[in-house]
This record gives C-alpha cells, structure tokens and sequence, in this order.
C-alpha cells in the first residue's frame, strides 16, 4: 500500500501522544472524576485528530466538597458547633459558682459583723445583785424565771466546764476569746459540753433551781483577769442595761431578802 500523507502521520503521531498522556494521567490518580476526564480527554484528541487545538483557557471543574480523601489529601476534621458553645457555657457556669461563693462568704462577713459580741444571758427578774448577802459575799447576779426559760452565752468563746458542780447543781463556763471567763449557775438542762464552741446569744442550758437554790433562776459570774466583777456594771460598759439592776446600787448593803440561790 501506498505510504499515507504526510499530513496524516503527523495527526497519528499527536493522537498516539494524547493517547499515553491521558493513560498516564489516569494512573497518576487524577482528582477529577472519571465521567469529566473522558469527556475532556475525548474532546482533546478529536480536535488533535482533525487539527484544531485543544482549549487552553478552559475552566477545570470545581472540586467536589465530597472528595474521597487521599494520602495527599487527608480528609479535613469537622469541628461540631457545637464545642465552642459548651465550652463557653461551662466557663460562664464557673464565673458564675465563683461569684456566688464570693457573694455568700461577704453575706456571712456581714452577719458575723451585725452581730452582738456581748448579749444579757437571760430574761426574768433580777433578784440579786453583786452584794454582801447572808454574812457573805454574793460574787454574782441572779435573774428568775420559770424553769427551762433558755440561758444563753453572753460571749463567743468555749466551753471549758459544763456539768455538776458544788453549790451550783450544774453549772457552765465559757472563756471569752478577750480572756473573759462567765459563769452559769443552777441550770435543770444542759445544751453544750467541754470543749464546745459557742457564739453569743446561743442558747447553752435551760434555767432551773438545782444546788443552792430557792427557785428557779440564773446565777451569773464575770471574771476579767482572775477577778470576779460586777456583771451590772460590765454589761453597762458595753452599753447593755439589765431591767431592774441599777449600776452601783449593791455597794455598802447587804441583799439577804433579795436571793433566790447561791
């Protein structure tokens, strides 16, 4: 057979090329999809085939926002909106707990500082002051009232005796956290022991007329520096009265009718 034109080797010789190259770039694993490479590739070569040119200015397809992941294109991590949220939401839970804790300590400060360092022990009668009675020294107060009238600290501190005593049935000490040292005395109930930590104002007994006693009352006893003062008076310079009690009223006379107890 005749040799064919020149012409048409050459077309041959660009089909074959485009041929291998679209073969190689399959194998090279093309991200495009296999439907839009065989369209294009065909495309190419007949124009090749016929003598036109392929065209240089076209648009490549837009990537899929579904592609499989390949080793070069790991596949993308999604984080999920919803991460950022609750780590904001437990941050504004923490700043909140915080405030609220803070909010609770000043409510507590506060309360503590409204509250009354030094309170008058108990309601009643006073019946006896810090006086000579009976040929003796009476180194206390007395205030009556009907058994189990509540008796309570008249200082913060602790409890350094509470139980049976001589003379006072029962009785309680608290040592003021300043070195003050108050006495309870004749008590039928008990609400603390040795050892306790009590506030003022909280009741530590129930009133009664155990011991030396003729009645119910409270037998009550200021100490300030190992030396028994007149309650009266202590109360009054910490600007506390007692209904009935008059400051300096005991001096110079003897309550033997005044009494009811030790």
């Amino acid at each position: 057979m005749p040799a064919p034109p020149a012409a048409l080797r050459g077309r041959a010789a660009v089909l074959a090329v485009a041929a291998g190259a679209a073969v190689t770039a399959a194998s090279a694993g093309s991200s495009m999809t296999g439907a839009d490479t065989h369209a294009t590739e065909a495309g190419d070569i007949a124009l090749l085939a016929h003598g036109g040119q392929s065209s240089a200015t076209s648009t490549p397809p837009a990537p899929s926002t579904s592609a499989t992941a390949t080793p070069s294109t790991p596949e993308p991590v999604v984080v999920p909106a919803s991460a950022g949220s609750a780590g904001t939401e437990n941050l504004q839970s923490a700043m909140l707990y915080a405030g609220t804790e803070i909010n609770e300590q000043r409510e507590i400060e506060e309360e503590q500082a409204r509250r009354p360092k030094i309170v008058i022990p108990a309601s009643g009668s006073f019946t006896s002051p810090f006086a000579m009675r009976w040929g003796s020294f009476h180194s206390g107060i007395d205030i009556a009232n009907a058994v189990g009238t509540p008796i309570l600290a008249a200082t913060d501190g602790t409890v350094v005796d509470s139980g049976p005593a001589q003379g006072f049935g029962n009785w309680i000490r608290i040592l003021s956290d300043d070195g003050v040292m108050t006495t309870y005395g004749h008590m039928e109930t008990l609400d603390v022991n040795k050892g306790d930590r009590v506030v003022a104002g909280q009741k530590i007994a129930g009133m009664g007329s155990l011991g030396f006693s003729t009645g119910s009352h409270l037998h009550f006893e200021v100490e300030v520096d190992g030396q028994k003062i007149d309650p009266v008076l202590w109360f009054a310079q910490h600007g506390l009265e007692i209904a009935g009690a008059t400051v300096g009223s005991s001096e110079g006379h003897d309550h033997s009718h005044s009494s009811l107890g030790y």
